[in-house]
């Protein structure tokens, strides 16, 4: 932007009026719509480039499986099953956790127990 114009174009400009009310508008109410519209356009332009790539993505994907290029079976049938061994280890996760956690309460209450005892005795 040629800022060393601003000077000379304000002196010979008249005073911006608000189209909605006739009021005057400020320079820098000029300015912050303006970043606001530079703001909302950066915005815009990325989520245009990601839904341009998305689409890009789905009809790649598409054309790939019309094409018969696609994976073979076997290899669809093998993810299913990464797909069960990987939620089938998720469930063993979770009980090993669980059977910590018993052996822990068990251990306390085995303490707890022979400490009462060495008391008793």
């Amino acid at each position: 932007m040629h800022w060393d114009l601003l000077g000379p174009i304000d002196e010979l400009e008249p005073a911006a009026q608000d189209p909605a009310d006739g009021a005057p508008v400020s320079r820098a109410s000029l300015q912050a719509n303006l970043a606001d519209a530079q703001a909302r356009n950066t915005r815009l332009t990325a989520r245009v480039q990601r839904l341009e790539k998305r689409l890009s993505q789905a009809l790649g994907a598409q054309a790939w499986q019309e094409s018969g290029l696609g994976a073979p079976a076997d290899i669809d049938e093998l993810q299913r099953k990464i797909t069960r061994l990987e939620q089938h280890n998720v469930e063993l996760t979770s009980a090993r956790e669980e059977a910590r956690s018993d052996l822990v309460a068990a251990r306390e209450a085995s303490r707890d127990l022979t400490g009462a005892l060495n008391q008793r005795g």
